[in-house]
Order: structure tokens, then C-alpha cells, then sequence
């Protein structure tokens, strides 16, 4: 609209500078020039607009079959990463430009309401956040970048593929955090789809500037070089690429004359740099793989397994609690899952409705999920914990008083000094690396503001299934337990002696596909010196 009313006052600006047209055919006909001018620009700013505007239907159309399939399943849908990934993308970074597109119109009540609505969007600190989770799965679960970008994960209900520029994206955040790794996946992944021929407004020489450059960073300078000269053949006049051209050939060759002046020592050195590389091998082999590489191992369901001899000593029951009178007529169905440390699964242990309830009294209060900081005692939030909870109290509903109750009936520990049932929904990528439950020696703080002693033991309720990934790994020890909805697992932090069991550090690992939601309880020392009694052994 700006461009019409600038095209109608410069004709009735000119009009009026000029009154004296009608005296003159000559000046006239050369109005009838102007006039023609000003069509031309007309229909070109109408071509314009009808652009923008089928620009915008086809977003509104896209928009309105993708919003029916999600909200059918919201969480269904939200499990895949990629599709949350591509949520937060969208309401962060594309509805702006839409919202840019739409504010030259007089379309006020639209933009009003997406005005009022963009303060409860997503921040870019959220799509950062999505974009890390996906580069976390990748890593976790060893997928390529084409698998994701292709959507074949395992489990996946609402397959989504990923753009050009959700590649590109990719990468540009890995850059950012100086990742040259995953920007090399990424920039790579969104250089073969345009190769494929995929149409995105991204070129490929802005997505080769990028690769190159992370393609460097790791050492790799044939291979930067290569794709620099490619950048040329398409845009030889890259200021960038020119000049980085001419510095590779010359690190190039700095390098090759220096493996050159160093082969004839390196030859006199080779028997003995053979021996000594085998002897390191050897001596890495002894090493215990780092937990990271363990517990990602575990993730995937690659860990240790037990032995067929401990196997053989895991046994499922009945279970009443010797003869608990509430669990009596029914006892539960107890399973064993691992040996040391004891840990145990209960089937069929919360229904449905009482999961129904826990989670609509937790959704409102879902706040990021916090952890206790070593150095100053005080509940904070951490990148390696990846969740939002809420804490739920017996007194506030019936159902989670007899959920309590019932842990208690089952585990025979006291539950009035227990911590609130605390419920905890696992977003794109969601996880808690590896952690203990109890305070170590080295954090005497710990509870203190409790004043209810140490955490004894640990309950966890599965309140879903999860279609990949989402396992509660046990880092120490190699053991591994899967989601099942309405399942409980439990296991004791303390020894009899009150010392801490360091084998039961775990690790809940991240959801690949589905939506986690889970609830735990952690049990307190205090109340349990009857219930529990303390053994003179330090680690019985």
C-alpha cells in the first residue's frame, strides 16, 4: 500500500507542479507516458501483493494440515525430535518473517492477535536448546545426518523430513558454539539435498563458506581447498573464498615440505613408534571406558549384560510384604532386575486414571527441573539435566495419597518423611546424565534444610512407554531398565550402615522418540531406624 500512495502523490504532485498541461497537447501526450508508467508500476505492485499474498496461503494451508495431525496427538507428535525442533523454529524464527510479510497490509486483526500471542512464543534460547538436543541424539544413539534429516527413527508415528534450511540451521548453531564437528554433518547434509536438487532460498556457496570452513578447523586443509575451488567455479568473485584459496595452498605446502624434512626421521623411528603405539593400545585397553562413552553405550542398549550364572538368580513374584494386610488378597507382581545393586521392578503398579491425575495436577506447575549444587548446597538448573517437574503432596489430592501409601505398604518404609511424589515430563532430547541420588561425604549440605537425613532409597513410577530411547541406565555397573508404563522401579541409595552405594549412579538417558513421563519418590533415613535397621557391616 506505501508503494501505491507513493506512485498516486508523485502524479498529483506532478499534476499540480505542472496545471498548465491542457495548453499544451505536446505536454499532454507526455502525461499519457507517465500515466503508462504508473499502470506499469501499479500492476507490478499488484503482481506483489498477489504474490505475498498466495505466499501466505499456502504458509495458512500448510500450516492447517500440519496443526490437525499434531493436535490429534500432541504428544505423540511432539516426541519426534525433529518435529519439536522444527515447533520451535517455526514460532521462533519463521512466523516473525510471516508476521514482517503480513504487517504491510492492513490486516490488523490478524497481526493484533499474533502481536498479543508472539509473548508466549518460543525464545531463540528454546530453538538453541532443540537444535543442541538433536545434535545430542545424534551423538547418543549414532545416527547420520541423513537418518534425522529423513525422519527414519524407530518408532516414529508422524514422520517428518527436514528442510534445507532446518540443516542449515543445524549447523549455523554448532558453528556458533564453535562445533566444527556437527557443522561439517550439517552444512554437508544441507549441500547433498540441494545437490538433490531440494529448493530452499539458501545457495549453495553461503552453505560451502560454511563447510569449508569447519572442514579446516578439523585439520582436513585438501579437503577445504577442494571445496573452495568448487565455491569459486560457482561464484568466482567471493571475497572470502579467494582469499582463504590462497591460504590453504599455502599451508598446503607448508605442510608437505614439513612431512617431507620429517619422513627420513620418522623411518629411522618407525620400529620403535610401532612398539610404542602398540603398547599404548594395550595399555588403553585395560583402561574402564569414560563413563560418557559408557553411558551412551547403555543408552543404546549395547552395555555389559549380566552373566548367565547371576542370570539364573533373578527371579519374578508375588509380592505382599510379609502378609502386608492391604496387599493381601492382592499382592503385586515383583520382578528382578539387576543384582547388585538390588534393583526391582513392579508391574501393574499405578493405572491408568491414576496417571491421568497425576498429570493433569502436574501440568500447570511444570517448572525446569533443578539440581543440587555441590558447591553451595541450593537447588539450581543444569544443562545435563534436561526436564521440566513438579512436586505433588498426599494432602493436596486422595490420589496421591494412596499412591504414596501404597509405596509404602510395598517397600515398608516410612513415607511422612519422604520428599513430595515428584513428576517430571522429559522434552526433545530429554535427559539426566549420570548422578547419584544420595549426598556424598563431600557434600554434608546436601538435605540439610530437610533436617530428615540422607536419601535411602529411590522409587520411580514409568507413567508412559517410550517408542526409542528414554532408559534409566546405571553407569557404574552396566544395568539397564526400560520405560513401561505402569511400572515402578526401586533400589536402595544407602547401605544398612547408612554408606553411600556408589554403584547406583545412573543416568536416565535421552528420548530419541516419544514423550517421557515419570514420577519418583525419594525416601528419607529419618523414620526408618525400626523399619531399616542399621547393620554394623559397612557395605551390607
Amino acid at each position: 500500500m506505501a508503494l501505491c500512495w507513493y506512485l498516486l502523490s508523485f502524479l498529483f504532485h506532478s499534476l499540480y507542479a505542472h496545471n498548465d498541461f491542457f495548453t499544451s497537447i505536446g505536454q499532454m501526450t507526455d502525461l499519457l507516458y507517465t500515466e503508462k508508467d504508473l499502470v506499469t508500476s501499479l500492476k507490478e505492485y499488484i503482481r506483489q501483493e498477489e504474490n505475498r499474498l498466495e505466499k501466505v496461503k499456502e504458509w495458512a494451508g500448510k500450516l492447517d494440515s500440519l496443526t490437525i495431525t499434531a493436535t490429534q496427538d500432541p504428544e505423540g507428535y511432539l516426541g519426534h525430535p525433529v518435529n519439536a525442533f522444527k515447533l520451535m523454529k517455526r514460532l521462533n524464527s519463521e512466523w516473525a518473517d510471516l508476521e514482517s510479510l503480513v504487517l504491510k497490509d492492513t490486516a490488523n486483526g490478524f497481526i493484533s492477535n499474533l502481536t498479543l500471542q508472539r509473548q508466549f512464543f518460543p525464545t531463540d534460547e528454546d530453538q538453541t536448546g532443540a537444535a543442541k538436543a538433536l545434535l545430542r541424539l545424534q551423538d547418543t544413539y549414532q545416527l547420520s545426518a541423513y537418518t534425522i534429516s529423513n525422519g527414519d527413527l524407530p518408532g516414529v508415528v508422524h514422520k517428518s523430513q527436514m528442510t534445507v534450511a532446518d540443516c542449515f540451521e543445524l549447523g549455523k548453531i554448532a558453528y556458533t558454539e564453535a562445533d566444527y564437528y556437527h557443522t561439517e554433518l550439517w552444512m554437508a547434509q544441507a549441500l547433498t539435498q540441494l545437490d538433490e536438487g531440494d529448493e530452499s532460498t539458501i545457495d549453495k556457496v553461503t552453505v560451502m563458506d560454511y563447510l569449508s570452513y569447519a572442514i579446516y578447523q578439523q585439520g582436513e586443509l585438501e579437503r577445504a581447498l577442494e571445496l573452495t575451488k568448487r565455491m569459486l567455479k560457482l561464484d568466482p568473485n567471493h571475497q572470502r573464498a579467494n582469499g582463504n584459496l590462497k591460504y590453504f595452498e599455502f599451508q598446503l605446502e607448508k605442510q608437505r615440505k614439513a612431512e617431507s624434512e620429517k619422513k627420513e626421521q620418522e623411518d629411522k623411528k618407525k620400529e620403535k613408534k610401532v612398539l610404542d603405539k602398540r603398547d599404548a593400545q594395550r595399555k588403553r585397553s585395560k583402561d574402564p571406558l569414560p563413563e560418557r562413552k559408557k553411558y551412551e553405550m547403555l543408552c543404546r542398549g549395547e552395555g555389559i549384560k549380566l552373566t548367565p550364572r547371576r542370570q539364573s538368580r533373578l527371579f519374578c513374584r508375588y509380592f505382599d510384604n510379609n502378609r502386608n494386610p492391604r496387599l493381601l488378597l492382592a499382592p503385586v507382581k515383583k520382578e528382578d532386575e539387576w543384582d547388585r545393586p538390588r534393583i526391582v521392578r513392579y508391574h501393574d503398579i499405578i493405572s491408568d486414571s491414576e496417571i491421568m491425575t497425576v498429570k493433569e495436577l502436574a501440568k500447570p506447575r511444570l517448572k525446569r527441573a533443578t539440581v543440587h549444587d555441590p558447591v553451595t548446597g541450593k537447588l539450581t538448573t543444569a544443562h545435563y539435566r534436561v526436564s521440566k517437574s513438579a512436586w505433588l503432596s498426599g494432602y493436596e489430592h486422595s490420589t496421591i495419597e494412596k499412591i504414596n501409601q501404597r509405596i509404602e505398604d510395598i517397600t515398608g518404609l516410612e513415607m511422612d518423611t519422604a520428599e513430595e511424589l515428584q513428576v517430571a515430563n522429559y522434552g526433545v532430547g530429554g535427559q539426566y546424565e549420570p548422578h547419584f541420588d544420595f549426598g556424598r561425604k563431600d557434600e554434608p549440605d546436601a538435605f540439610k534444610e530437610l533436617g530428615t537425613g540422607n536419601r535411602i532409597a529411590t522409587w520411580l513410577f514409568y507413567m508412559s512407554d517410550v517408542s526409542a530411547g528414554g532408559a534409566t541406565v546405571f553407569t557404574d555397573v552396566g544395568a539397564a531398565v526400560w520405560p513401561k508404563k505402569g511400572t515402578a522401579v526401586f533400589w536402595y541409595n544407602l547401605f544398612a550402615s547408612g554408606e553411600g552405594d556408589y554403584s547406583t549412579r545412573h543416568a536416565a538417558c535421552p528420548v530419541l522418540v516419544g514423550n517421557k513421563w515419570v514420577s519418583n519418590k525419594w525416601i528419607h533415613e529419618r523414620g526408618q531406624e525400626f523399619r531399616r535397621p542399621c547393620d554394623i557391616s559397612e557395605n551390607e
